[in-house]
């Protein structure tokens, strides 16, 4: 199986587009560092590092499951929510920087989806594997 690979470059595409967006509104901006007080380049900054804080965990998560040769529909259905969830969390936290749709369902997708392969690599390795399973 060669899932994980698939989300891991969707992922790094996501980084990527959120990175340019803010290496455009600094030099579009003219602010070499930081957000120079500027609330729409402070939530493009906020965007990229959210997705670069919980995608490297998420994506291990993946590969883990992948790895215990979990099936692939439920692998890929892991990989589709989590990237369905950072692609909201960004676009929410790139248009405002208080409640939005986005970003609500963005953080809570993001934090089930992590939840349930947690859960399900806990289950396979401290409960299928002292049963035999």
């Amino acid at each position: 199986m060669h899932i994980t690979g698939i989300y891991v470059a969707l992922a790094v595409l996501l980084v990527l587009l959120l990175a340019g967006r803010v290496i455009w509104l600094r030099n579009a901006r003219k602010v070499a560092l930081g957000d120079g007080g500027l609330p729409e380049l402070a939530r493009a900054i906020r965007a990229h590092a959210n997705a670069v804080e919980y995608l490297p965990l998420a994506l291990l998560l993946l590969l883990v499951i992948e790895l215990d040769q979990v099936r692939a529909d439920l692998v890929h259905g892991f990989g589709i929510v989590l990237l369905l969830a950072r692609a909201l969390h960004a676009w929410g936290l790139s248009r405002h920087s208080g409640r939005s749709f986005g970003r609500a369902v963005g953080i809570v997708l993001s934090w089930l989806v992590m939840l349930a392969m947690a859960a399900l690599v806990l289950w396979r390795h401290l409960v299928l594997d002292s049963i035999g399973g």
